[in-house]
Parts: C-alpha cells; sequence; structure tokens
C-alpha cells in the first residue's frame, strides 16, 4: 500500500511539473508582463496549479526543475510589481483611492492574509500583541497588508514600509495622500534593507514580504541582519511558501539569524503565503546567532505550533474570475 501510495504521488509530482514547465515557457515568451487579457490568464492558471495542496517537496527537485523555478519566482516578481502598479495608478485617479482599494483583484486575499497574521501574533507572541511602531519591508507600489493591519487591527499603530524602488513609494504616498487616519500613520521609505540598522531596534513588529531575497541565501542574510539589529523580543513575521511561487523560507536560518520560531502556518485556502512567526531572542549577544533556533519543530517552549486553516481555495478561483471581469470594464472609465 505504501509502496503504490508512493508511486501515486510520484506521478502527481511529474504531472505538476511538467505542467508548470509548460506555463514557464509560456510566460517566458509573453512580450511583457504588464496586466492584459493573456498574462492574467497565464498567471490564474499558475496559481490554480500551485496553490492547492500537494506532494511536491521543491528542495528534492531535479538541477532543471530548479533551474525553471527559480526563473519562474523571478517572473511573478516582476508580474506582481506590473500589476500592483497599474492598479496603483488606476487607483490614484480617485479622489480617495483607499475607498476603492476592492478594485484590486487580490484584495480579499490580503484582508485574510493580515487577519491571519494579526491573529497569530495575537496568540503566539508572549503577553500579545500591541505594536507601537510597525516595519513592513518589501511593501511595494500598493501596500495593501500595511492598509489592512493599520486599518482593521492596528488603529493605534504608526507603520514604516520599506522599498527599494522609489518610484513605488511614490506611487505609493498618492494614495494615502487624502486620508487622515490611516494615511497620518503611514510614512514610507526607500531604502536597502541591509543598510537599515539603528532603526530596526525601534520597532516592536517587523514583516518580511516573500519576496524579499529571491535566493534561499539571500533570505537567511536578511533574516540575520534582522536578527542582530531588531530589538530583543520584537516580534518577526516572515511570509513564504510551501511551492513554486515563492522563495522557501528555512527554520533553521531563522533559528541561526537569533530568533525563535513560535509558530508557522501553511493555509490551505485562498492566502498563498505561509506565515512564520518568530521572535528576536534576549540571548541572542550571549549565545550567538545559533540562540533561539528552532530545529527539527522545536523551540526552547517545546513544539512549534503548525497552524493549517481550513480549505477555501474554490472561492478564490471565482473571485478573480469575477473580478478580472469588473477591472476589464471598469478600467473603460479612466
Amino acid at each position: 500500500l505504501a509502496l503504490q501510495i508512493n508511486i501515486e504521488n510520484a506521478k502527481e509530482v511529474d504531472a505538476l511539473v511538467e505542467e508548470i514547465t509548460g506555463l514557464h515557457a509560456a510566460i517566458a515568451k509573453l512580450p511583457s508582463l504588464n496586466p492584459s487579457p493573456d498574462v492574467d490568464a497565464l498567471f490564474t492558471e499558475l496559481v490554480t496549479a500551485c496553490v492547492p495542496p500537494s506532494p511536491v517537496d521543491v528542495t528534492k527537485l531535479g538541477p532543471g526543475a530548479q533551474e525553471m523555478r527559480e526563473g519562474l519566482i523571478r517572473l511573478c516578481s516582476e508580474a506582481e510589481g506590473k500589476l500592483e502598479a497599474h492598479y496603483s495608478d488606476m487607483l490614484a485617479a480617485f479622489d480617495n483611492p483607499l475607498d476603492h482599494l476592492g478594485m484590486f483583484p487580490y484584495y480579499s486575499n490580503y484582508i485574510n492574509l493580515s487577519k491571519l497574521e494579526y491573529e497569530l501574533l495575537a496568540r503566539y507572541v508572549p503577553g500579545g500583541i500591541a505594536p507601537a511602531r510597525v516595519a513592513f519591508i518589501g511593501s511595494g507600489p500598493l501596500p495593501l497588508s500595511s492598509f489592512v493591519l493599520a486599518a482593521r487591527h492596528l488603529p493605534d499603530t504608526m507603520f514604516d514600509n520599506y522599498d527599494l524602488c522609489g518610484a513605488a513609494n511614490d506611487r505609493t504616498s498618492k494614495l494615502f495622500r487624502a486620508d487622515t487616519d490611516v494615511g497620518a500613520r503611514m510614512s514610507f521609505h526607500t531604502a536597502d534593507v541591509a543598510d537599515l540598522a539603528g532603526e530596526l531596534g525601534e520597532y516592536d513588529v517587523v514583516f518580511l514580504a516573500a519576496l524579499v531575497g529571491m535566493a534561499a541565501e539571500d533570505k537567511a542574510k536578511v533574516i540575520a541582519h534582522l536578527g542582530t539589529h531588531m530589538a530583543d523580543g520584537a516580534a518577526l513575521v516572515v511570509r513564504g511558501a510551501r511551492g513554486f511561487l515563492y522563495p522557501i523560507v528555512d527554520l533553521e536560518d531563522i533559528g541561526r539569524g537569533g530568533f525563535e520560531v513560535l509558530a508557522v502556518c501553511h493555509p490551505d485556502d485562498d492566502v498563498v503565503n505561509s506565515v512564520i512567526i518568530a521572535q528576536k531572542s534576549k540571548d541572542v549577544h550571549v549565545s550567538g546567532l545559533h540562540s533561539g533556533r528552532a530545529v527539527g519543530g522545536q523551540s526552547s517552549r517545546g513544539t512549534v505550533p503548525v497552524v493549517s486553516p481550513p480549505c477555501r481555495f474554490g472561492e478564490m478561483v471565482a473571485d478573480v474570475t469575477q473580478k478580472r471581469e469588473e477591472f476589464a470594464n471598469a478600467e473603460v472609465a479612466f
């Protein structure tokens, strides 16, 4: 029976890798990754293939599949940036852009993801969570996560958003210009996280976007840098994914960076990202970068909780299809 299951899993893995390889080839041939019917259709098909649970372990893929996956991640990153920039420009045309964020096709995903992250922080960070200041690293041209957290969950918190791209921050500033509540609590900075030092020690919580640190070694360096400069006891929220679309986050890299992993969540619903909640170890300066390690699912408090919410993937696909039709009509007005 076990052999039969392994054979079936291997066939499923091969079929999925073949499907994604075909999609990667089609996406790579596109003349542009700017939003268009062809781009939208291919990426919707890609998400449909990648998000449902599967037996694929991307760390065990062959060299050719690994190279394909790395190229796919770069294409996804570029396309995601162009999609967000496109809708950021559309939203900026309104008198109060924040009233129209629902135009973005994946806005509901950000609502669900931010709710999940807040609930994980509140549940697993000792003493609860009521941050005075939050940093979001890799906020992009459409910082929906920061907005949702500020508007729905953290009404008294100041947010500093960091991105490498000055044009992204220019776009973002236009979205918040007319808002006297959330907008007054948002700041945007053009900077590389590697250049941040003392300011990182001022935050109670730091969010690390999934596409910051595209390669595993780059992600590990970013986490180690945060561990060096964040305040003792501060929380770190790391986004990743168990699939082809985002770089994988190694829990051991988080531990070696000076953090204790408190919880890991691999959603099975419309939330594409996995979420890791960690805390800067207070003994990092004494024990070095190996303090707070979470190896084999263990932390100093015992087994790291792994949380898996129920699946609502079908609803997400239907919602995206409906939204794409709505936006095609909405763009005529611009």
